[in-house]
């Protein structure tokens, strides 16, 4: 058999096919007559030609800098980040007598010391670990995973919830208790999807072990979160070290300009910049990684002259920073502003439980939960731009419109809908969020720095922990949802070439899966 067969990695195939008659009767109707392909009812680009190089097999006609205001705002952006963070550490070298050298050797009582740079440091160090290893028993246990993800993730949630409660720590022990609940809630409905989301990622994990370089990419992205963390990290504590307005503090009485207002104003401008930068780095491995998974889709027809383009990843990486760099710096900024917005709205929360406000906590518990869904629309939406404008390189605006009304005229909506992958490797990452909070929890308690002898920074602290541990392990595992939204804008493009060049994949997807043959509209 070809297609499939033949360009697939080895042992998948291998797999058993389908076994009852009504679904097989159809795929062998579909492999003896095959309908024929109509892009413009569907208003599909063309299929790509084939050709020896990416550039070759998805040519861009006219091509240009796509959104270059974006990428010029965010290159602004991310200067103003530059000097920010040299005035801040420049005024934390300054104050080493006062913000110490180690763990327990600085009295400061009026912001964060050099205790909260080692603790960052090992939130980083525990982040990037616990991600790698996920990473990797995803490869090696791929049907396992699905479960493991789900039982870790609820019984640590659970678990720190129940420590929190002990420890008096209220207002994240009903956080993480709703998250265990919610995501105990969620695989419970989900386990009819399961099977349909093994095929698919089984299917990623294999194409990533064989073609191009993803696995390179994630540890390489990951490796360039890490470093930007890091130096996010040691920049918010010079910030606090540097302006915050005390009779103490050294920076203040050398340098002056020291306010509250200067402190919460550089803050946020810091955390929507690393926000911004954070999502650019995995958006630029989105569509570096779309280009291995959009030429094997497309070069299976069984034949030497069909075989996939060479170096995908140097062609798909060019492209992203290139004429696709400044929607990417579009899309990722929508989603920054929103991350923002939920990352205040988390700080003023748990504050309002501290403060024993029900009134103001429920309020931002709606606004959280408001933020959250509209976060997950637009992070919906940018994953299958991006796989879009990876293969046929159009502005962001465009991209958008034509991925999302090619995947509802397809059907394709439907398949995505049923495969799990994005939630389950979600899950994974919140995971890694939860131990990085509760590594924050447990050092400032054991170490009680002065400046936390009240809890003030507690919340604030495990707020921005959670986030780095959520962002690295999303940085990790984001080139394997990259290859599984990129296989379905594939589909949605030319669905006819999953039945025809892979009928194999085709036929354990309707093993598993038989809403297929309804939910693809060729």
């Amino acid at each position: 058999m070809s297609g499939y067969q033949q360009q697939g990695p080895q042992g998948y195939y291998q797999q058993p096919q389908m076994h009852y008659g009504e679904s097989q009767e159809y795929y062998q109707q579909q492999q003896q007559a095959p309908p024929t392909q109509n892009y413009q009812n569907y208003d599909a680009p063309l299929p790509p030609k084939q050709g020896e190089t990416f550039e070759d097999q998805f040519v861009i006609e006219k091509p240009k800098l796509n959104d270059l205001w974006a990428a010029v705002l965010w290159l602004l952006t991310f200067l103003g980040f530059i000097a920010v963070s040299v005035l801040a550490l420049r005024g934390y070298s300054r104050s080493s007598s006062t913000s110490g050298n180690g763990i327990k050797d600085s009295n400061a009582s009026f912001g964060l010391t050099t205790n909260t740079v080692i603790l960052f440091a090992l939130v980083l160090a525990v982040a990037w670990g616990v991600s790698l290893v996920y990473l990797l028993a995803v490869r090696k246990l791929t049907k396992q995973i699905i479960y493991l993800s789900a039982i870790l993730n609820i019984l640590v949630g659970i678990g720190s919830a129940a420590y929190y409660f002990y420890r008096g720590y209220y207002s994240a022990a009903i956080v993480f208790l709703i998250f265990a609940v919610f995501y105990a809630f969620c695989f419970w409905t989900w386990r009819s999807r399961i099977p349909f989301t093994v095929v698919m990622l089984q299917l990623v994990i294999d194409i990533a072990k064989k073609y191009g370089h993803v696995f390179f990419v994630s540890l390489l992205g990951g490796l360039v979160a890490l470093a930007f963390s890091a130096w996010f990290s040691v920049t918010l504590v010079g910030i606090y070290v540097r302006w915050t307005p005390n009779s103490s503090n050294p920076a203040c009485k050398t340098e002056g300009g020291c306010s509250d207002a200067k402190v919460y104003g550089l803050v946020a401008f810091s955390v929507f910049a690393a926000f911004w930068t954070s999502e650019i780095i995995k958006n630029v491995m989105h569509v570096t990684v779309s280009g291995v998974y959009g030429g094997w889709y497309f070069s299976a027809g069984g034949s030497s002259a069909n075989s996939p383009p060479s170096h995908p990843t140097a062609g798909a990486f060019r492209r992203a920073m290139t004429y696709s760099f400044g929607s990417i710096c579009f899309g990722s900024l929508i989603v920054s502003i929103i991350q923002m917005l939920r990352q205040a709205s988390s700080i003023a929360r748990n504050d309002a439980a501290q403060s024993g406000d029900i009134i103001q906590y429920v309020l931002f518990c709606i606004a959280s939960c408001i933020l959250a869904i509209v976060e997950w629309a637009v992070e919906f939406l940018n994953e299958y731009a991006y796989s879009y404008i990876a293969l046929y390189g159009k502005a962001y605006i465009p991209a958008a419109k034509a991925t999302w009304r090619l995947i509802k005229d397809r059907g394709i909506d439907a398949l995505i809908q049923d495969c799990l992958i994005n939630p389950v490797l979600t899950m994974g990452a919140v995971f890694v969020g939860y131990l990085c909070a509760l590594l924050a929890y447990l050092y400032l308690e054991f170490t009680n720095p002065a400046y936390n002898s009240r809890g003030t920074y507690t919340a604030v602290i495990m707020a921005f922990a959670f986030l780095i541990g959520l962002q690295i392990a999303n940085v990790f595992l984001n080139p394997l949802k990259s290859g599984a939204s990129t296989i379905f804008v594939a589909i949605a493009v030319d669905p006819q070439v999953l039945m025809s060049d892979h009928p194999d994949l085709y036929g354990r997807m309707v093993s598993v899966y038989p809403h297929i043959q309804q939910a693809i509209h060729v």
